[in-house]
């Protein structure tokens, strides 16, 4: 774990993955703002460091950077050793880290070019520039779903530590059960009471062959960047089967907003800024607060 920092006991400790840019690197800025030591990770060492020396320029020293791959079992492994060896808890896990899945047919652009768009004739441009592919399918699934699993099960020691362990996971509304029109698929997301990790991992499996097979319309998967809606889905449920098998813990999913990010290609309405005091704000919801409950922009909301 890079840098060196001072951390009284009564200091609020946090990682945030995906933090060296976007959302993920204001969650960052405002939870170190707000008096938390922060971890932020990323992929890209380099990009990682630099983020690190962005925060500190601008008078925030509680924030350390590590490495992390939330894909690769062992750079998980590595994370959640320096962390017990360096804090011996951790507070606030806020999973941000995820991508697309599709390859964007233009590139990055800018808000201009969006001007008298409304949110949804933006996101349907968004959506009308996209290529989807087994490949990249199966990347949103293992990164967005699994990877978010693995660093959260790999955390969890230290989140029951705390004193009042608390989770985040950045979520979308394009995650949303109405997006399923498969009824059967869409209930049993719903009933936490019976679903299992087990199913959602069958579920997953069927998705998957279905892209493949090009069937997701006939069996009523969504559409339009399908692996990331689904994989939202999937975590969706997968922090409400954590809120209820973990109730000292406070599990809560966090929309941010259409934000104008390199993800949606500056297509948003939010900035990063806007779109990441949403995700915080469920992160300092008060002790005893909602857990296993969905927050878009802020405010709780329907999974469904």
């Amino acid at each position: 774990m890079e840098g060196s920092i001072s951390n009284p006991p009564d200091t609020s400790i946090a990682v945030v993955t995906g933090g060296n840019k976007g959302i993920g690197f204001e969650v960052c800025r405002q939870l170190a703002g707000g008096g938390f030591t922060v971890v932020l990770t990323a992929r890209d060492e380099t990009r990682g460091a630099e983020a690190v020396e962005k925060l500190k320029a601008l008078g925030l020293s509680g924030v350390v950077f590590h490495q992390l791959d939330i894909t690769d079992a062992s750079s998980v492994a590595t994370l959640a050793d320096s962390l017990k060896a360096r804090f011996g808890r951790l507070d606030t896990l806020v999973n941000n880290a995820a991508v697309t899945g599709v390859e964007h047919v233009i590139d990055s652009t800018n808000e201009e070019k969006f001007s008298g768009l409304d949110p949804y004739q933006r996101l349907e441009w968004m959506l009308n520039h996209i290529k989807e592919t087994i490949d990249g399918a199966t990347k949103s699934v293992q990164t967005n779903y699994y990877g978010t699993k693995n660093v959260t099960q790999a955390l969890l020691p230290l989140l029951q530590s705390s004193s009042a362990g608390r989770i985040v996971n950045v979520s979308s509304d394009s995650g949303l059960l109405r997006l399923i029109s498969n009824q059967e698929v869409r209930m049993e997301l719903d009933d936490i009471g019976n679903l299992t990790e087990e199913r959602l991992d069958e579920l997953l499996g069927k998705f998957l062959k279905d892209f493949e097979a090009g069937a997701l319309e006939a069996h009523g998967w969504p559409t339009g960047s399908a692996a990331y809606k689904v994989s939202k889905a999937a975590m969706n449920a997968y922090s409400r089967i954590l809120a209820r098998t973990h109730p000292a813990l406070r599990v809560n999913c966090a929309s941010p907003g259409y934000v104008m990010t390199d993800m949606t290609r500056n297509s948003g309405v939010l900035t990063p800024e806007e779109g990441a005091r949403n995700v915080v704000a469920v992160a300092l919801l008060p002790d005893g607060g909602p857990t296993g409950a969905y927050f878009t922009e802020g405010l709780e909301a329907s999974f469904v």
